[in-house]
């Protein structure tokens, strides 16, 4: 009961990248760049272990920014001229590659991070992708002209990409979709179908994560916009119960979200946010433990996985660190309430 685990990035190391900030450049390149990120990985995983994490990852240390990672080896963009455009429905701006042409992946992308990670731990293991909508949000399509279009191209590749981590032996894939919290009406009309269709013939678990956005000061900025209740997820949470997904990652901790709407994720796992990545204080485990009771009052418990809100990435080692074994010690605490410790 409780299993542990968090949405994906983790600090990547001084040695790879300068630490916290979003699209650090590498600071190596070629063969030294791969086994930099292949030490990172396995020092990633270590943290996670170490601090009593149930399903792991390999803290997204192979890639630069959790969306880029896969666009950069994908034909038809260009990421030499790059265009700032206004992402995520112009909360702040970006400088995102341009499509160009037809899309095409060469070769699989991320199967030998997956394979590299899966033979160093014998946790579960969660592989993390973003999902359609959310690539489409952070691209300059001057080539499809039309989202819905061009979330299906990449929807088949995310789906060639996520058959092979199957076969890699990845436990659980997540499709990261924060555009889906933010272009409502879209996610009923096409965001589902997309989603389901880079799922689709998986016969391992798959999960969405739909979250406010890292602990940056754009998406902090936009939070104090939303009222008193941040009630996004009303708007999606009966679709999402009606599609093919296993898992729903959503944000709670410290935030506005009404827990009341866990309860339309009906015959879902729950990963909640029980760590809030918008700040660096530290939770006690008996304030894990508490958000964790909270949800439990809308969600069967042994559907409830405790996970962070969001990624890691811009916070210090030291703090993420703290937040692990936060959250790690808080789901023990539940797994004793609630007679399965």
């Amino acid at each position: 009961m409780f299993p542990t685990t968090i949405v994906g990035s983790l600090p990547k190391p001084s040695w790879l990248a300068e630490p916290a900030p979003l699209w650090a450049p590498w600071r190596l390149s070629g063969e030294d760049l791969l086994r930099a990120q292949r030490d990172a990985a396995l020092v990633m995983l270590k943290l996670q272990e170490d601090a009593g994490l149930d399903i792991v990852t390999d803290g997204e240390v192979f890639r630069q920014h959790f969306v880029h990672g896969i666009l950069e080896h994908i034909d038809g963009l260009d990421f030499q001229n790059k265009k700032r455009i206004g992402i995520r429905a112009g909360r702040y701006q970006a400088d995102c590659p341009r499509v160009v042409a037809p899309i095409a992946r060469r070769k699989p992308i991320h199967a030998p991070e997956a394979a590299f990670t899966r033979a160093h731990t014998r946790s579960q293991l969660k592989f993390t992708m973003p999902g359609p909508m959310t690539i489409v949000d952070t691209l300059a399509d001057e080539y499809y002209q039309d989202r819905p279009k061009l979330a299906m191209e990449f929807a088949k590749i995310l789906n060639q990409e996520a058959r092979e981590l199957e076969a890699a032996g990845v436990d659980v894939i997540q499709f990261d979709e924060p555009a889906y919290n933010v272009y409502l009406d879209e996610v009923a009309t096409w965001g589902i179908e997309t989603l389901e269709r880079a799922a689709e013939g998986l016969e391992i678990k798959t999960a969405v994560h739909i979250c406010y956005g890292y602990g940056i000061k754009a998406n902090v900025d936009w939070k104090k916009t939303l009222g008193g209740e941040w009630r996004q997820y009303e708007r999606t949470f009966p679709v999402l119960a009606k599609s093919k997904i296993d898992q729903v990652s959503l944000e709670c901790a410290g935030s506005r979200v009404p827990l009341q709407v866990l309860s339309m994720l009906k015959n879902k796992d729950v990963l909640v946010g029980v760590i809030d990545v918008a700040t660096d204080r530290i939770e006690t485990p008996q304030e894990v433990a508490q958000t964790i009771r909270d949800a439990a009052e809308h969600v069967p418990p042994e559907r409830i996985i405790p996970c962070t809100n969001c990624g890691m990435v811009p916070l210090s080692r030291d703090v993420a660190v703290g937040k692990l074994e936060a959250l790690a010690g808080g789901a023990a605490i539940a797994r004793k309430e609630y007679g399965k410790g």
